[in-house]
């Protein structure tokens, strides 16, 4: 009877953890999504772009990288996010960790 008791003990436990960690991962994929949409609003330089362009919309970047590697990829800062070229051409925007949602708790 007491093996009984504390199987169905453990099994209540291990259920309930589960559930907490589904709870968890179902949160935090909400927020990531709601991340993701928020982001495509936002106005960042688009694949593709020059350099020239880059610096004519958004300014004189924060920090830029020197070219690194073999094409070479360059990294400029700016408040927010980075943006990533292969030679003179937009590769990717990158945000920083937290951007969207800081932004918006204002």
């Amino acid at each position: 009877m007491t093996r009984m008791v504390l199987a169905l003990m453990f099994s209540a436990s291990l259920a309930a953890c589960y559930g907490l960690l589904t709870a968890g991962s179902l949160a935090a994929d909400v927020l990531l999504i709601e991340e993701v949409r928020q982001a495509a609003r936002m106005d960042l330089p688009s694949n593709g772009m020059k350099q020239s362009d880059v610096r004519n919309r958004y300014g004189v970047p924060a920090k830029e990288d020197a070219p690194v590697g073999d094409p070479p990829i360059t990294r400029w800062d700016y408040n927010g996010w980075s943006v990533y070229f292969e030679y003179d051409l937009v590769l990717y925007t990158v945000l920083h960790k937290g951007q969207v949602l800081d932004d918006n708790k204002g």
